[in-house]
């Protein structure tokens, strides 16, 4: 297999994986903060036995998470040379910062959640609690910082030609603050909320229906509920404001979203299809005029299309790019149908009446990892063929140096070990909830 293909599919490989786990810490972390506030708040011990509990749940995630994510850094070097020499100077400050002012914060805190009961006060526990749930949010700021100025670049000036070329920063601000980056980090902060909410909701909705921990799942749902709700709902207005800032900056990546290939003309939303990149034609059920409208407010208004840019400068997987940007908006909307419904049952006093819903949320966990993940393929593979947008392709950036066999090699080796610690990941999250929140042959309030 090509060189610049394996290497692609073994970085993918990687982050997807490494995906998995952050937005859970971040999600989780959300959740630790809720409930750990209101038992100071309302001293009902409840609150601590679910923090106590969610907290081993998030020290798991965290720790996978940090293992797979250090690998990537080391793909930069072997695999990636070009690229890595030429964003070294925007990378290098963007994970510098996310080292320095996000992973310290987050595990000197996480220290003291995890060891501190009964040895700090009540209020500095928290305090650790929000430090660990701000250094997680940290952590994805400069990540997604550093991946957007490869999309949108911005804040610095080329040295060097040909090989040698590489970007420097001349305004650390507005590389930070590039055109795409606060809109990005608004929406990978919802689909993190929306992860670690589900695996809240699931685990607890398995509770209600087993009968087990029945008082404090009850709390525990309620809470989670009430942020997959909200993050849900905010979610249309971040990724509507994405979507503007994709139509502005990255025209070739909208127009194979919507498979729009006319050179300017109004173009359609689709609610789903398929697309015949070769016959440039999509089969579906479509709103006229309905892209046009979101991004101009004007059903006529003319859409930048595919066949406005030259061949070697469009994405190559039109059709993935189209299913996988059109599966994380139906799963947006299904998460807007689903808890606004849950929550009309709670405003009712019925939420926990309805069997069928409950195991709903049981097997929904898997859908925001879906979304996350398949956001991540289109917004990448709409980026095609360049590594950093307008400026150096793709298939410029991969080592020179590095065999198809090598890749190849290291490509089986990380998925042997990476199953491994998946199964591990699995083992570990299923035995915690198992044994659950606490003994159900004690009361709980007397075991804290």
């Amino acid at each position: 297999m090509d060189t610049e293909i394996l290497a692609r599919i073994q970085f993918a490989f990687t982050i997807a994986f490494h995906y998995i786990y952050p937005p859970l810490s971040i999600g989780i972390g959300l959740i630790m903060v809720i409930t750990e506030g209101l038992y100071l708040k309302t001293g009902n011990k409840h609150y601590e036995v679910l923090t106590r509990f969610w907290l081993k749940i998030f020290a798991i995630t965290f720790g996978i998470g940090v293992a797979t994510g250090i690998i990537m850094e080391f793909e930069f070097g072997t695999n990636w040379a070009v690229y890595s020499r030429y964003v070294g100077d925007i990378f290098g400050s963007a994970l510098a910062a996310e080292g320095l002012f996000a992973f310290s914060l987050e595990s000197t805190f996480l220290g003291i959640l995890l060891f501190g009961w009964n040895r700090v006060s009540p209020k500095v526990h928290f305090i650790s609690a929000i430090g660990v749930f701000l250094g997680s949010m940290f952590s994805a700021v400069w990540i997604v910082v550093a991946n957007s100025w490869q999309q949108t670049p911005a804040g610095y000036h080329i040295v060097g030609e040909g090989l040698n070329a590489r970007a420097e920063v001349t305004d650390f601000w507005a590389m930070v603050f590039n055109p795409s980056s606060v809109d990005r980090i608004i929406h990978v902060w919802q689909g993190a909320f929306l992860a670690g909410a589900f695996l809240v909701l699931s685990v607890h909705a398995y509770y209600l229906l087993k009968g087990r921990y029945v008082e404090i799942s009850k709390k525990a749902f309620k809470i989670a509920l009430g942020v997959a709700t909200i993050i849900s709902l905010t979610q249309l207005v971040s990724g509507h404001s994405s979507a503007d800032g994709v139509a502005e900056n990255q025209p070739a990546k909208l127009a194979a979203m919507e498979g729009h290939y006319d050179k300017s003309a109004p173009a359609n939303l689709y609610l789903f299809g398929w697309v015949d990149n070769k016959n440039q034609d999509v089969t579906g059920i479509a709103l006229p005029g309905g892209l046009s409208f979101l991004v101009h407010q004007d059903f006529e208004a003319p859409i930048t299309g595919l066949n406005a840019f030259p061949v070697e400068d469009r994405p190559g997987q039109v059709n993935a790019v189209f299913q996988f940007y059109h599966i994380m908006i139906s799963i947006g909307m299904f998460f807007i149908a689903l808890t606004l419904y849950a929550s009309y049952l709670w405003w009712r006093g019925q939420l926990f009446d309805k069997i069928w819903l409950l195991q709903i949320f049981t097997f929904s966990v898997i859908l925001p990892q879906i979304a996350n993940q398949l956001g991540w393929f289109a917004a990448e593979m709409g980026r095609q063929p360049w590594i950093v947008y307008g400026h150096l392709r793709t298939s410029q950036g991969f080592s020179q140096e590095v065999s198809s066999n090598q890749i190849l090699f290291s490509l089986i080796l990380f998925l042997v070990i990476y199953s491994i610690l998946f199964l591990l990941f699995l083992y570990s999250m299923n035995k915690k909830i198992k044994n659950g929140p606490y003994d159900e042959a004690k009361n709980p309030l007397e075991i804290i």
